[in-house]
């Protein structure tokens, strides 16, 4: 077996829907992480694993993702983006990328962070012959998200709806051969789960495994998500605080407990604001108490109507998940 790992596709160009309103302001993948892009952490990770090409495919506010990768230099990697015009899907994405991937390469979700070997995964999915390995741990909530349901051979035989019992959790990092998605016609939307990966399972048992991992996993999917995941991530680096963005300005006096702070934000006199998030370009006006609330400036706002206005921001809620 070679030691250079595939190319990997980091898949970015989605609407980001379930983290709204912050997707009002940057593409899911450029939101910060505990002071960090999203994105850019995705990318030192694979750095670190060994990978060396990248590709990103961009669709919706491609410019918040490339003006914090650029070509990738300063993760030590060879970045590429595959451009969609509409958005293809998580089967038509990596079709229209098959001309600057190989002949194998990793898919990796753009909205999560894991520790997971990829060596070992690429080990595994030569020694099994597969032509899909998806990286699965047991899942933490089987109520809340779906699922993928495997025979005791480690063979993919379907894929469930939240409510299953018997179903593992995918994380979001998958290896696949390219003769996978070449059948397709390029450009034309299409689905993995939902479409291609049930048709493959319906002519060939064994084609999709699972790869079985106890790596970590921190999903940012919701704002509530995003929230916890920023303190975890602190806490496991060792930082006091969660970090402000650039060209911020918070008064002295203001208090700011685990709140997520993006660029171009001030924050005014004796302000309190706990387990808040607050997004590009806000003006929070002195003397304001907030507790669970995201703040978006009304310049980046299109979809929110009226809302709770305070300062240059609309205010809304950090829900609970069901």
């Amino acid at each position: 077996m070679s030691d250079t790992l595939p190319a990997a596709l980091v898949l970015a160009a989605g609407y980001g829907t379930r983290l709204k309103p912050l997707t009002e302001v940057r593409a899911k993948p450029a939101v910060p992480v505990a002071g960090c892009p999203l994105i850019r952490r995705v990318l030192k990770w694979l750095a670190d694993q060994g990978v060396s090409r990248t590709v990103i495919n961009l669709h919706y506010r491609p410019e918040t993702i490339t003006q914090v990768v650029g070509h990738g230099k300063s993760l030590g990697l060879q970045v590429n983006y595959s451009w969609e015009s509409q958005l293809l899907g998580s089967a038509g994405g990596p079709r229209q990328a098959l001309d600057l991937l190989g002949s194998r390469f990793f898919i990796i979700n753009g909205d999560t962070l894991t520790n997971l070997s990829l060596s070992s995964l690429y080990r595994h999915h030569l020694d099994t012959r597969a032509h899909v390995s998806l990286a699965v741990t047991p899942h933490p909530a089987p109520s809340r998200y779906g699922g993928i349901r495997q025979n005791e051979s480690g063979h993919v035989v379907g894929f469930s709806r939240p409510g299953t019992v018997e179903m593992k959790h995918f994380v979001g990092v998958q290896l696949t051969d390219a003769s996978v998605f070449s059948h397709l016609l390029a450009g034309e939307p299409s689905s993995t789960i939902g479409g291609i990966y049930e048709d493959l399972i319906a002519q060939e048992t064994g084609i999709i495994r699972v790869f079985d991992t106890n790596a970590t996993f921190h999903d940012v999917g919701t704002p509530l998500d995003y929230l916890n995941t920023n303190h975890t991530i602190a806490k496991s680096e060792g930082r006091a605080s969660l970090n402000v963005g650039i060209n911020t300005a918070i008064h002295p006096s203001a208090q700011l407990p685990g709140t997520v702070v993006w660029d171009r934000v001030t924050v005014g006199s004796n302000c309190k604001l706990h387990d808040c998030i607050i997004t590009d370009d806000v003006r929070i006006p002195d003397g304001v108490t907030l507790a669970r609330h995201m703040c978006i400036s009304d310049k980046h706002v299109t979809g929110l109507g009226a809302g709770t206005r305070l300062g240059n921001a609309i205010v809304c809620p950090i829900e609970s998940d069901s």
